[in-house]
């Protein structure tokens, strides 16, 4: 099978993506995996899937899969990526698009400078929202992990989130604790794991490792919740500048039921076909 696709970046987080609106594309895990792969395969954090819309009112609809193959709710970077792509592509000249996706329906703004700004929906701190093992929601929860115990924010941005707040982020145990923490007993999905250093009430430094994929550049949804949970806990004000290994990203939250706003950058780096 010969695969057209697009390869396409933001901030750095990498992505595949394939154009399933004309006719629908099938694959495996398997080689969901492959297409994933830097050395066999294309190379990307996540393949990106855009298809017809399913939900009323919506103008397309696209699924997320992992690098190892398994599929995800939501993302922050590929979200802008899609508005990019499908106004590339010629599939649409709206510059306001409604999408769904697997967390839900999302709203994305095309704006004049070629950045992209995406209407995240509220932050979801409740434990059972993230799904997390606890008995009560709470700014901050105990972890133990690896002999250590740790205090972390968790909530859900349609995918869901652990943030921990370090001194010096050069140094953070993000190898180290990243996977454990996406495995850790208490979060039945799994988890993304934000490692989040704040600089200045407006300014953070984040590393991010991502459930299925490991510590990418950038991860939109984590610097989404990293602002939240610090905004929450009185460590932050809204606008957050996000600082991520692959660039910035802009962050608002009113707080409450309030959407979360993300703004950045997305580009398309190349076009090929591939076979399976």
């Amino acid at each position: 099978m010969r695969l057209e696709f697009t390869k396409m970046q933001g901030l750095g987080n990498d992505f595949v993506v394939l154009d399933a609106t004309r006719a629908p594309i099938r694959l495996t895990p398997d080689q969901y995996r492959f297409l994933a792969d830097r050395h066999f395969g294309i190379g990307c954090d996540q393949i990106l899937r855009v298809e017809p819309p399913r939900l009323p009112g919506t103008d397309f609809h696209y699924r997320i899969f992992n690098a190892d193959g398994s599929e995800v709710e939501q993302c922050g970077n590929g979200a802008r990526c899609f508005a990019r792509f499908v106004h590339e592509r010629g599939l649409s000249d709206k510059t306001v698009l409604d999408v769904g996706t697997a967390a839900g329906p999302i709203r994305l703004y095309l704006e004049a400078d070629g950045r992209v700004r995406v209407n995240m929906g509220p932050p979801r701190f409740a434990p059972r929202a993230v799904p997390f093992e606890a008995d009560g929601d709470r700014p901050l929860h105990p972890l133990a992990v690896a002999g250590r115990d740790l205090e972390i924010a968790v909530l859900s941005m349609g995918n869901p989130h652990a943030v921990l707040e370090v001194e010096d982020l050069d140094q953070a145990p993000v190898q180290a604790l990243g996977p454990l923490i996406e495995r850790h007993p208490r979060f039945p999905q799994r988890v993304n794991v934000g490692f989040m250093q704040v600089l200045a009430p407006h300014h953070l430094r984040l590393r991010v490792w991502e459930r299925g994929s490991g510590e990418t550049l950038a991860c939109g949804t984590g610097a989404c919740a990293a602002a939240a949970a610090a905004i929450r806990n009185g460590r932050l004000q809204s606008p957050v500048r996000v600082e991520l290994p692959g660039g910035s990203l802009t962050i608002a939250w009113a707080g409450g039921d309030a959407p979360v706003w993300m703004t950045g950058p997305a580009e398309t780096v190349f076009t090929g076909v591939i076979d399976l």
